[in-house]
């Protein structure tokens, strides 16, 4: 059996812009977000809770891909509080249920990157990512034209995923 391999090299151009020349050190893209008092439709903002957040990432892999965060600034999984602890990982549920039920994926990654060594675009703003995939979803064009093709704006796809989103529960 062969080991096929799926690369990504557009991606390191936005990981060294937010990591290298992104914002000044103190700035944080999600807090800016979370705090911009934006509508959710321009800041792509798909659920809100008490705690934590769901975003649709800027910069995809595919349509619907989120990322789960908690509202507060932190980058260590260890610096989660209990309260926050639960609402995130019952949001990362609901985001897989939303992506589910907007996308029909043959499948979906969960993934975190902790530190900027693991690909943390964002090094400084924990943040887990929902994203719904498919087979050959990384083609010719990501490796060739640097490119990637998303059948959707991400307007709609916020559109799609909030409509999807499940209720949570007030203890979350």
């Amino acid at each position: 059996m062969t080991l096929d391999r799926l690369w990504a090299g557009w991606r390191s151009t936005y990981i060294d812009s937010v990591t290298d020349g992104g914002p000044p050190a103190g700035d944080c893209v999600f807090c800016a977000i979370l705090t911009s008092g934006l509508p959710p439709e321009e800041t792509l903002v798909v659920w809100r809770g008490h705690r934590c957040a769901a975003v649709l990432n800027a910069y995809p892999y595919t349509s619907g891909h989120l990322m789960v965060m908690p509202v507060r600034h932190l980058g260590e999984l260890a610096s989660v509080n209990g309260q926050e602890r639960v609402e995130l990982w019952d949001a990362v549920h609901a985001g897989v249920a939303a992506v589910t039920a907007a996308y029909q994926p043959e499948g979906v990654n969960i993934g975190v990157n902790l530190g900027r060594a693991a690909g943390a675009g964002v090094p400084g703003h924990l943040h887990v990512h929902v994203l719904p995939r498919w087979s050959g979803d990384t083609n010719f064009m990501t490796t060739v034209a640097e490119a990637r093709v998303l059948p959707e704006p991400l307007s709609r796809a916020r559109e799609k995923l909030s409509a999807a989103w499940p209720a949570l529960g007030d203890d979350a």
